[in-house]
């Protein structure tokens, strides 16, 4: 199933977040068509027009976002000043929940990617009443085990560039959170170790991938390259601000510590009557640590679609056909 013909958005504009943060959202198809949320990658990346094909423009109200500090938002991560603080886990759901209510909608089918996945599961964890379905893909869960297998675990099976990777560390910060210790050169007031450090971590993730291409276009443009990184590592090194109070300042969801597990996993069973597709490619390094399994199996509602031969790529065709089964199964629930 190919995906639907290239469309542009009717409707544009930057919604006032708070903390001096403007989100830039878009929206396409139809007016009066199931609303559905698309959360991109990263995190760090942006949206663009691929995503709008995964969906029938006839049936989908389709509503795209660049998260906070990324693509067309402002002010952008890429910018040395940008106050980093205020660009959380919380922050970000609570921008989704503005947007909802500035667009009159009251519920709809979130979609999200890799970090979008994430946060499409803890939007959904915490705001149940306001997401009909979930469509996810390079399923993840933002836990500290999968940092850990990123940046250090998959150093046993790319070694020349794991030791590239650590070189650009100095000496006693090898050993702990790399992204943390990433996240500090990428903070730093120098402006060469910015972009050395920029270079190393986006050097690394392409290295890391599951199948070629062995390069990224968009790392090559310098100034995405460090917006990336910084956002990336500001998360990763900070898990993902995933036990932080979700709704700046409300009780926190689930009962005790993440432990482990992390804490989507650890509040799996928020996601009760919610309906999901998960499309995961076999390759895809996350799958190690089992956790699209284990989500899946603990998640009544969900059905996983497994691609065989695919890594962490939603483009891969037979990925995108699964997408689009998927989303135009929920089409008319």
């Amino acid at each position: 199933m190919p995906l639907y013909p290239e469309i542009e958005p009717y409707e544009r504009g930057m919604l006032d977040v708070g903390d001096g943060n403007h989100v830039y959202w878009e929206v396409c198809g139809n007016p009066r068509g199931k609303p559905a949320l698309v959360l991109h990658g990263g995190p760090g990346s942006q949206a663009g027009p691929w995503f709008r094909r995964l969906f029938d423009p006839d049936a989908y109200r389709i509503v795209l976002l660049d998260q906070r500090g990324c693509g067309r938002s402002t002010p952008p991560a890429s910018a040395y000043e940008t106050d980093m603080s205020v660009n959380t886990t919380p922050r970000l759901l609570a921008d989704l929940e503005l947007l909802r209510r500035h667009l009159g909608i009251e519920r709809w089918l979130v979609w999200g990617v890799s970090w979008g996945s994430v946060l499409g599961l803890r939007y959904a964890q915490t705001h149940p009443g306001a997401v009909s379905e979930l469509v996810l893909t390079g399923v993840a869960s933002g836990s500290d085990a999968e940092v850990a297998l990123l940046t250090r675990g998959l150093g046993q099976f790319f070694p020349e560039a794991f030791e590239r990777f650590l070189a650009e560390l100095p000496e006693g910060e090898r050993d702990g959170n790399l992204a943390a210790a990433y996240n500090r050169l990428l903070e730093s007031p120098d402006a060469e170790v910015r972009a050395r450090a920029a270079r190393a971590w986006t050097d690394w993730e392409t290295a890391i991938a599951a199948q070629p291409p062995r390069s990224v276009p968009r790392y090559e443009d310098p100034v995405f390259r460090y917006g990336f990184a910084r956002t990336v590592t500001h998360y990763w090194g900070n898990g993902h601000f995933l036990d932080e109070d979700e709704g700046n300042g409300g009780d926190a969801v689930g009962e005790g510590g993440a432990g482990v597990d992390g804490v989507v996993l650890r509040d799996v069973r928020l996601l009760k009557g919610v309906p999901g597709t998960l499309v995961q490619g076999s390759l895809d390094p996350g799958n190690l640590l089992g956790i699209v399994w284990r989500l899946h199996h603990a998640w009544p509602g969900s059905e996983l679609v497994l691609i065989d031969d695919v890594g962490h790529n939603a483009g891969a065709p037979d990925m995108t056909q699964a997408l689009v089964e998927a989303t135009d199964k929920y089409a008319e629930a």
